[in-house]
């Protein structure tokens, strides 16, 4: 039996028909010795799958991080955590949730539980959608059982790209942190030295919003290449940010947004209708 916490059986979905209980043990055990393969073909419709038993938790979380989405005999798999059929409900109230925010309108519940899945056993995962259109709102929440896996999922997770859009994580509140507005700007303005000092100092990954109009890769660059080498640039113009990732994080303890600075930056450029900045990931809990 799997210990609830530190699980051991993998399901692999997806499969050929021509995928055997062998195959599968060859491949899954170049990652870790594996204890038993179980592979279920129902006589329907339905694709064959399978579950894969390690002697180790730590075998079949780097399996599910490394076999999930790849390709078995031309055919994509799915890998998740085995759960155990149950009549009802788990109750999760005193399990450890994190919020999980700026989600990609196409991720789902799945996508979700497949990226936290490597920090430890999660007994419940959602993302959040709007009851009239069926649409996600932008954010779900993810639910381990141990508060250590918790916490590691919120610091390694938090300004990861998803889905082609950095997310961001943090413990689960009663009521998930309200979207910025430009019209909610009776809050407490921050200062750059407060976001600054309250980011790791290994982020490298600075967040610019409030763009109104002609947003693009060139002029972030013609506007933040003062500041230090960029490495990359990601522009969202419909929504209007952007995330600007350059080699070192110390290069914008300069001050950007200081007097300085501003007479540092091109002329003409977006400074002067920047609405808001700050190191991407930051957390205004």
């Amino acid at each position: 039996m799997d210990d609830e916490t530190h699980p051991r059986t993998l399901y692999v979905g997806n499969l050929s028909r021509d995928v055997t209980e062998i195959l599968i043990l060859q491949l899954f055990t170049q990652i870790g010795p594996c204890k038993s393969c179980k592979m279920i073909t129902e006589h329907t419709s339905n694709d064959p799958y399978c579950f894969v038993e390690f002697f180790e938790h730590r075998d079949a979380a780097a399996a599910l991080a490394a076999m999930n989405g790849r390709k078995i005999l031309g055919k994509e798999v799915k890998v998740n955590w085995a759960t155990t059929p149950s009549s009802q409900k788990k109750d999760t109230s005193n399990h450890f949730h994190v919020f999980v925010g700026d989600l990609n309108p196409e991720i789902t519940t799945e996508d979700v539980r497949v990226a936290f899945a490597p920090f430890g056993k999660i007994s419940d995962a959602r993302v959040v959608k709007d009851m009239t259109t069926g649409k996600s709102k932008g954010y779900g929440f993810v639910s381990f059982y141990n508060k250590l896996d918790a916490e590691n999922a919120i610091i390694n997770m938090s300004g990861q790209w998803l889905g082609g859009r950095q997310i961001r994580t943090n413990w689960a509140t009663r009521k998930p942190p309200a979207p910025k507005s430009t019209q909610d700007n009776g809050s407490k303005q921050l200062r750059f030295d407060d976001v600054v000092n309250q980011s790791s100092p290994q982020n490298c990954t600075v967040y610019c919003g409030g763009i109104q109009s002609g947003l693009s890769e060139h002029l972030m660059r013609q506007t933040f290449s003062p500041f230090g080498q960029i490495m990359e640039v990601r522009v969202f113009p419909e929504k209007g940010y952007s995330f600007i990732r350059q080699s070192q994080s110390t290069a914008w303890m300069g001050g950007f947004g200081s007097p300085s600075a501003q007479a540092a930056a091109p002329p003409g450029t977006v400074m002067s209708s920047l609405a808001n900045f700050g190191m991407a990931g930051y957390q205004t809990q």
